[in-house]
Parts: C-alpha cells; structure tokens; sequence
C-alpha cells in the first residue's frame, strides 16, 4: 500500500529529486498516452496526481489556448513541477488532494494522469466527485498498471526479498498496481461511462547513461520496491537483498540501457453527467 502521506513525505521527496530519471522510466510510454490526449477535445484540462508535471507540460504546450492544472498532493513535486513550468502562461500547479479539491476556474472538460489515480484512498467517491465538478460529457484518460505479474521490475525485484509469512492483503488497496483489474477499475469509476481500456507494453528504463549498471542501482535504491526493502529489511537480511539487487540489474543491462519488460492500461472514459 502507498498511502498520501506516503507521498506527502519521504516518497514524494524522492520523486521530486529524481524527476528526470522517473520520466524516463516512462518513456516509452508516454507518448501513447499524449496521442490518446491529444485525440480528446478539451479547453480546461486537469493533469490528476501531475508529480513533477511532464504530462501537464506536454498538454499545455501541444494546446497554448487551454488553461491546464496540474494536481499533487506531494508539495515537493508540485514545487519542481512549477520550476519546469517557468514561462508557460497557460498552465498551473496546486497542492491538493484531487479526490476533494474544486477547480476554481470553472468545470474541466478534460481529465488526464499518467499513473496517478491508483493512490486514491477512496476510488469510487474521489471518481464520482471528479464527474460531478467536470463539464457535461467531459473525458478522462489515464494510464495505469495492469498486474504485478506482467511488470518485471516489481516480480523480479520481490523474488528477492527472504520469505515471509503471509499475510492477507486487499489487492486493491492504494499502490502502483490497485488499478491492475479492469472490472475492479469499472466499479470504481462512479459517474463515468464509455469506459475502454487499451493494452500497452513497454520497457522501463532503469538505467542509462556512461555506467547504466550504477544509474539503474542508483534509482532503484532510492524508488519504488527496492527502495522499501533496503529502507526495512533487517541489517542482516539486507546484504543479500542488494546482491541480489546487483545481479538482476546486471542481467537486464543490454546495448547500454537497464531496461525491464513493463505493461499498462490506456483507460478513457466520460462523464457521465450530460
């Protein structure tokens, strides 16, 4: 489970410190997920759960005549968000809780996020609220990731860890992988119709660079699973975890990237609200 005071704290601070390696490791996907915008009209567009605002900043020079809004509720994020934003009139940044949080300048008629609406607390009520403050028929697209088994990066890296008791835990709970079912993502979306959900596969880029090895290292130490495990496993549980850690990153370097098989959904929808 990520919850928001996860990204409130220690977990927003690292994504906001290495926003540059974290787009990349959505490269290969985000262009996808701009054309499906980009085939949606929309004037007041709101980028749900923005981070350090590569989305937003996309939507907001690809239509220089709409307001865009991006929404976080990691301060740190949305302070790097708004650095990168310098010179664009057209678009804004805010800390808040998208779940709750009133446009103030009128109904957006286009939502977007790039795996941002997995973390809500409450998915049902945070959607039905969405559709209820958009424009009449607004859309929505977002991208999420399908299973834990089909994104190698997650599977591989939990192999690692010793074993232990099991414990039962809700599948849908907020975390990278609550939106992995799309008839649990249906029930969610109260007040949206039209719902499609498109496959997308690609490679998550770890690692690059003079020595993509310690640059996938690096990153993997500071975000997502790997990053949780070295912060608390036991001291003597530890060592064999980053062995392990180095050996898998050393099988997955090729042509100079550290790269690992990913997939995600392409979900749009509308408001249901006509």
């Amino acid at each position: 489970m990520t919850s928001a005071s996860d990204w409130q704290g220690g977990v927003g601070r690292n994504w906001a410190a290495e926003w540059e390696r974290t787009d990349r490791t959505f490269a290969a996907l985000t262009p996808d997920l701009l054309r499906a915008i980009a085939a949606e009209p929309g004037a007041k567009v709101v980028d749900i759960g923005c981070g350090a605002g590569e989305i937003a900043l996309a939507v907001a020079r690809d239509r220089p005549a709409a307001q865009v809004v991006g929404v976080d509720i990691s301060a740190e994020l949305v302070e790097t968000a708004m650095t990168r934003a310098e010179g664009l009139a057209n678009l804004s940044f805010t800390v808040a809780d998208a779940a709750s949080w009133i446009a103030p300048g009128g109904a957006p008629d286009l939502y977007v996020s790039r795996h941002g609406v997995m973390f809500f607390e409450d998915p049902p009520a945070a959607f039905a609220h969405l559709a209820r403050r958009a424009a009449p028929g607004a859309r929505m697209v977002f991208s999420c990731f399908r299973s834990v088994s089909e994104n190698t990066w997650a599977t591989e890296i939990r192999e690692l860890l010793p074993p232990a008791k099991p414990v039962a835990a809700d599948p849908f709970a907020p975390g990278p992988f609550a939106f992995a079912d799309p008839d649990h993502v249906r029930r969610c979306l109260k007040g949206w119709r039209d719902v499609t959900f498109r496959k997308l596969d690609f490679a998550y880029v770890a690692g690059t660079g003079t020595n993509p090895v310690a640059d996938a290292l690096s990153l993997l130490s500071r975000i997502g699973p790997a990053a949780a495990a070295i912060r608390t496993l036991p001291d003597n549980a530890r060592p064999a975890f980053e062995r392990g850690l180095l050996e898998l990153v050393q099988s997955r370097h090729v042509g100079g990237r550290v790269c690992f098989p990913a997939a995600a959904w392409l979900v749009s929808a509308a408001a249901d609200n006509a």
